[in-house]
């Protein structure tokens, strides 16, 4: 039951952190985002590092690190480059490809054997979340053109990706290893920081400190619930629960994304809320 949970807290502050996030694009870049609450996130969960045993552990961490720099530094900038083209809801709800992906994976390179409801489960979840994604809706604050819709869906894909592939090297690690979920965070931050180092530099400090602080405040809560504790919850999941089936409950964002639309201005058909209600129904089978 407590990985149902994390799965639902994860999925929901995620989303909320998202919408920040897409806010603060109009001031600084999907990189620089990036870096600037990977820092922040490590460095509010930086005791944790005094905790690790690095010369015992040096297999799992560096697994963890490759996890961090696939799931958190490429697959996060490639989410908001997205959140920015696309909004918060379309680009979470092309997260429908994760669960097929996740759960495939899980049975193939982790021998994870589901029952066939729970397969049922995740194809109708999948499915109402592809719906959901193609439904089209009025918005009345941001004009997306063709270029950036397909775009942003792209770049959304690849978030999908590897955000799959480090959730089952967390997996791994987690299933195999005495490291608890807030060891494996900080690592993976770790990881996501040295990878993007290289892209610091004078632009980002000079733009930050240009941005009004009603932003950076909304960087800084965006930060620890979106990533702290985002990816603590996370890592609870994929702790306690198979990844696939993780997966598909961590992907129920798009129907907290619902919540936000209005604040995004668009105006969401009936038939987007019948596809929601079929996701919910797609869960529901899961846990009969």
């Amino acid at each position: 039951m407590f990985g149902i949970i994390s799965a639902l807290g994860a999925a929901s502050s995620w989303t909320y952190a998202c919408y920040l996030w897409r806010k603060q694009t109009k001031y600084l870049s999907a990189a620089q985002i990036n870096i600037t609450k990977n820092i922040i996130a490590f460095i509010i969960f930086f005791p944790i590092i005094l905790t690790f045993d690095f010369q015992s552990s040096f297999k799992d961490i560096f697994i963890l690190f490759l996890s961090g720099i696939i799931g958190i530094s490429v697959g996060d900038t490639f989410y908001i480059i997205s959140l920015k083209k696309i909004g918060t809801r379309r680009t979470l709800t092309v997260e429908a490809l994760s669960p097929i992906i996740a759960t495939f994976l899980g049975s193939v390179f982790m021998e994870e054997i589901l029952p066939f409801k729970v397969w049922v489960g995740v194809f109708i979840v999948s499915i109402s979340l592809v719906g959901v994604a193609f439904q089209k809706t009025i918005n009345t604050q941001y004009i997306i053109s063709n270029k950036d819709r397909k775009e942003g869906f792209i770049f959304a894909i690849f978030s999908v990706l590897c955000a799959v592939i480090a959730a089952a090297l967390s997996r791994s690690v987690l299933t195999q290893s005495d490291l608890n979920p807030f060891q494996t965070t900080e690592i993976r931050l770790l990881g996501s920081v040295f990878a993007l180092l290289p892209f610091l530099g004078k632009n980002l400090t000079y733009s930050i400190r240009m941005i009004p602080l009603k932003i950076k405040l909304s960087l800084l809560f965006a930060t620890f619930l979106g990533t702290n504790i985002g990816i603590l919850l996370q890592q609870n999941v994929f702790k306690l629960l198979p990844i696939g089936l993780g997966w598909t409950l961590l992907s129920t964002s798009p129907v907290m994304a619902l919540f936000l639309s209005g604040m995004e201005g668009e105006e969401v058909t009936w038939k987007t809320y019948l596809l929601t209600a079929t996701t919910i129904l797609g869960v529901g089978i899961v846990f009969i």
